[in-house]
């Protein structure tokens, strides 16, 4: 998938441009690949009606509150919308920008991987080390000790 970002070269609203420039900077800062497509160079009038038809947001600004058709920039995955300038912002300030930007890997529940000293941490903090029967001095395995812990957390809860 290919984050493209459709911007204006040749606006003369200064927000816009400023605007441009803020995500531009904030993709390179955050090394996401994305493409820029500059909807006002000759022969991308395709792409400025596919960015005004599939813009569910009108990118408007203090200058133009009710623009007639989306302002730039604006942000898309391939061709699925991600959004307008605000909601890249405010998911850039909430820290969900991989998300809104649909580039974040899923989540998944992987195995702790066991570091070179081969030594691995328990939910508890405790280091165990792999080599051994993973008892602790109390004769208890590391699973017991950790299933002991929780049931303490919960009892000093109550």
């Amino acid at each position: 998938m290919v984050l493209k970002v459709y911007i204006s070269g040749m606006s003369g609203n200064k927000e816009v441009k400023k605007r441009q420039q803020r995500v531009l900077m904030i993709l390179e800062s955050k090394n996401i690949a994305y493409e820029v497509i500059d909807i006002t160079e000759p022969g991308r009038e395709t792409d400025k009606e596919f960015m005004q038809n599939k813009s569910t947001s009108n990118g408007a600004t203090v200058s133009d509150p009710e623009p007639r058709h989306p302002l730039p920039p604006q942000i898309f995955n391939d061709e699925e919308y991600c959004g307008d300038y605000d909601a890249f912002d405010m998911a850039n300030e909430i820290d969900t920008l991989e998300q809104f930007l649909k580039v974040a890997p899923p989540v998944e529940a992987t195995p702790a991987a066991q570091p070179e000293n081969g030594e691995a941490k328990t939910t508890n903090g405790d280091a165990v080390d792999a080599g051994e029967n993973k008892e602790n001095e109390g004769g208890e395995s590391a699973e017991e000790k950790t299933a002991k812990n929780a049931e303490e957390g919960e009892n000093a809860e109550v």
